[in-house]
């Protein structure tokens, strides 16, 4: 990671809390991105990052991005980035995507009454889930 880039993010990390026990010192929070990046780029497990590479243990990693996300750093981030490249005048908004994953439509569009002739009345079925039809998720 470049200095740069970590002159970026090194401000919107959180103080780290007081130590509450004894052990291995605090891997420190640059090779723990280091880590963290290298997880998202390979797609490897996090139980699998390799130590050699020092970014500390992989549930190191994964404690520290939880942490992270869960102050707002990323959210920061991206709000950082995103002024730097607008002052910069390197925003190409013609590459853009917005989608209701992101940003809340704001109204509905127009509703049409179907014609009278494709209007089909169904009796409610009575053995099926209350659950959206097709979906066995949990989360719906």
């Amino acid at each position: 990671m470049s200095d740069e880039l970590w002159s970026l993010i090194e401000p919107l990390l959180p103080e780290p809390g007081p130590k509450l026990v004894e052990g291995r010192p605090r891997v420190p929070d640059r090779q723990a991105l280091c880590g963290i990046l290298f997880v998202l780029h390979t797609g490897i497990q996090w139980e699998y990052l390799p130590q050699e590479l020092g970014f500390g243990s992989g549930m190191t990693c994964w404690r520290r991005l939880a942490a992270w996300n869960e102050a707002g750093v990323w959210d920061e981030l991206h709000l950082v980035l995103l002024k730097k490249l607008r002052a910069a005048k390197k925003l190409d908004w013609s590459r853009a995507v917005i989608d209701s994953s992101h940003v809340r439509a704001a109204r509905r569009g127009p509703k049409e009454a179907p014609a009278r002739s494709t209007v089909h009345v169904r009796a409610a079925n009575t053995t099926s889930s209350p659950t959206a039809r097709g979906s066995r998720s949990r989360y719906r």
